[in-house]
């Protein structure tokens, strides 16, 4: 499908690996042009990319050096996530203290983008903002509760910066994964396992197929793939009329 979208530009922060490298490949495939930001510099980027900086998103000026060497764009992707590495069931087996960077990296870098690209994107007068959460945001997921509230912060940040945006003709969405085979999932896995008796412990791929069954009506993992192929048709004129809205791909582990 021609979803439009060649030649158009895209600053996606959170490429190198997991969903965000997905999305990246995907935008590459429909002959967009990248900038790409990451922790960690990717040796194979995705064709298209004309520039990839190494960064750290909690640190606003790292993040608006990366917008005024991009330059105009058309479109911005945060696919930026990462837990507090502990199992938080009950919330007080997670201290206070492990907040703060769970918080900075899912939440404020997301605004830290938001604010570095408002100025290129309004004078555009067109374009897509999207920000990559989770379902552990909507539901107050016990698993990690630091993650759940820094994606449930960013979900109504979505709404506010959705409508700011709305007049000059930018739409802004939330895209929502389920269970995803990630470094971050794996992380959540060895955070449950570290606190139960080692002959309780079991390994990955049966943990995440109970939990699946456990919590999503379909049975089956979702894929970065799938992240990425809503995320191209959120950026196209094919969704024109979509704002605000928080999009799930989980199957159907969040139904309202």
């Amino acid at each position: 499908m021609n979803l439009q979208l060649q030649g158009q530009t895209v600053a996606i922060l959170g490429a190198a690996q997991g969903i965000g490298r997905a999305i990246a490949e995907s935008f590459s495939a429909e002959g967009c042009r990248l900038g790409l930001f990451d922790r960690k510099a990717d040796p194979a980027p995705p064709t298209g990319t004309v520039l990839f900086r190494e960064g750290d998103v909690t640190r606003l000026e790292e993040v608006t050096s990366f917008a005024a060497d991009l330059g105009p764009i058309d479109h911005l992707v945060y696919a930026v996530g990462g837990g507090s590495g502990k199992f938080g069931f009950p919330f007080w087996n997670v201290p206070p203290s492990a907040w703060a960077r769970v918080l900075e990296l899912n939440l404020i870098g997301a605004v830290h983008a938001a604010h570095a690209f408002a100025p290129v994107l309004t004078e555009r007068g067109e374009g897509s903002v999207l920000f990559v959460v989770s379902v552990a945001g909507q539901m107050g997921s016990q698993t990690d509760p630091p993650y759940s509230a820094a994606k449930a912060g960013l979900i109504n940040f979505t709404q506010c910066a959705a409508k700011d945006f709305a007049p000059y003709n930018i739409r802004v969405n939330a895209l929502s994964p389920g269970m995803v085979k990630t470094a971050l999932n794996e992380a959540v896995w060895a955070a449950s396992q570290a606190r139960l008796p080692e002959a309780e412990r079991i390994d990955y791929e049966l943990w995440a197929q109970r939990k699946i069954r456990a919590t999503a009506p379909l049975g089956r993992w979702q894929t970065p793939g799938e992240m990425a192929a809503v995320s191209v048709f959120l950026a196209s004129p094919l969704a024109r009329n979509i704002t605000g809205q928080t999009i799930n791909v989980d199957g159907g582990q969040v139904m309202h």
